[in-house]
């Protein structure tokens, strides 16, 4: 895609004499004004991490910021509520607040951040084809102080982590662990030789359970215990995270296929890959939600049922029709019903003391 650029003035002569002739009617060229604005878009997109932004950013901490693509926090952040919740053990003090933000940090911020600077790193190719407006294609960073930043964010997230198992009173440093087993799978889902992403099942289960499982974890270990139930739920739940890590595949596959990259939208083409998407997205949060019945917390089962019913409409209306060019709508609409349902999922869980 290319970088959108400010339009020049367009009259024609017949136009420009009569303003001249008149001068106390000048009127403003909308033209002038729509491009300015569509730039402001883009570079907003940039800052977020979203597709179909601009490149010529200057301020290094704002391209800093690019690198670590704050729109993909949010599910990380998220999943540390769901965590809370679950554990059944949340209150609302002052201190717990304090310390359920910090383990955000360290979801977010701080590791999502690592990870997603790791993957512009070794996506640099990539993104000359797909996104040739991210910070290393474009060359508004250099490549040492990428380097740097991937160290200060993942050091900074295990640090924090291990502040956290001392609070909770941990014998064993299980949030410190969850820190690092996800830096170490967020290394070979983007590095060779490995590279996760290079297969589209393995690669985005492992988005998947990063996105949902592991945060959820690291929230529930800080208020609870964490267990075997919790965690094979989390697991089952990510599945639904596949679908959903599946969605972003669909903008870069032309690049996807140049590099060889096995994503499922070029395994299976583009009509199977968004099908096999929405099945995932749907089935197995219908599946948690048949565990809740299971396990008799029916209201919440209920109200989880509702909320994937939102989403399958807006398959059908933007994802499905056309998943190339309704990605990003499709994500929009649908997805703030899918994480509503995971926190509904989670106060089930803790309610029922699983």
């Amino acid at each position: 895609m290319s970088d959108p650029t400010p339009s020049q003035f367009s009259t024609d002569p017949e136009t420009l004499t009569q303003d001249l002739a008149e001068p106390t009617s000048v009127e403003v060229n909308p033209s002038i004004e729509a491009p300015i604005a569509a730039s402001s878009g883009a570079r907003t997109r940039q800052m977020l991490g979203m597709k179909g932004a601009a490149a010529g950013e200057t301020n290094i901490w704002k391209i800093r910021l690019q690198l670590m693509k704050p729109i993909t926090w949010i599910p990380l952040i998220w999943g540390v509520v769901c965590g809370a919740a679950s554990s059944g053990n949340y209150t609302w003090t002052l201190e717990n607040v304090l310390i359920a933000a910090a383990c955000m940090l360290m979801s977010g911020p701080l590791l999502t951040g690592y990870t997603q600077t790791v993957n512009d790193f070794y996506d640099k190719d990539l993104d000359a084809i797909n996104e040739p407006y991210r910070p290393i294609p474009s060359g508004a960073i250099a490549i040492p102080q990428v380097v740097t930043q991937i160290w200060v964010l993942l050091l900074a997230g295990i640090g924090v982590a291990f502040l956290l198992d001392l609070w909770a009173g941990h014998s064993f440093p299980t949030i410190a662990v969850l820190a690092l087993g996800g830096s170490f799978i967020s290394y070979i889902y983007s590095a060779p030789p490995l590279k996760l992403k290079k297969n589209g099942w393995l690669g985005n289960y492992a988005l998947g359970a990063s996105y949902i499982a592991l945060p959820w974890w690291a929230g529930h270990a800080l208020f609870g215990d964490l267990n075997a139930t919790i965690v094979v739920l989390t697991l089952l739940y990510s599945l639904a995270g596949l679908g959903i890590a599946i969605v972003n595949d669909f903008k870069s596959v032309d690049g996807d296929r140049q590099l060889g990259l096995q994503s499922l939208p070029v395994m299976f083409g583009v009509t199977t890959a968004a099908w096999i998407c929405v099945v995932m997205i749907d089935v197995f949060q219908a599946a948690i939600a048949v565990y809740l019945i299971a396990i008799h917390q029916n209201l919440y089962a209920t109200i989880l049922l509702l909320l994937v019913i939102p989403q399958i409409t807006f398959q059908d209306m933007y994802f499905l029709r056309d998943p190339l060019k309704n990605d990003v709508k499709y994500q929009a609409s649908a997805q703030p019903f899918l994480v509503l349902g995971m926190l509904v999922a989670g106060l089930a869980l803790g309610h029922a003391g699983v």
